[in-house]
């Protein structure tokens, strides 16, 4: 189950060079975390300063 990014996002970009894998991109309004990519390891979610990244549905 890959990780989401919620509205929470200030886009600080803290998580985007932590990703193993570099699921994770700069949208328009924040970062997106690619689900077909992200292999669920959780290391965005620790370094996220405002919490804005948890597991998805």
């Amino acid at each position: 189950m890959a990780y989401v990014i919620s509205d929470a996002c200030v886009s600080c970009g803290s998580c985007a060079p932590e990703c193993p894998v570099e699921a994770i991109s700069q949208g328009d309004t924040q970062y997106n975390i690619d689900p077909n990519i992200c292999i669920d390891c959780g290391t965005c979610a620790a370094i996220c300063p405002v919490e804005a990244i948890s597991p998805g549905n």
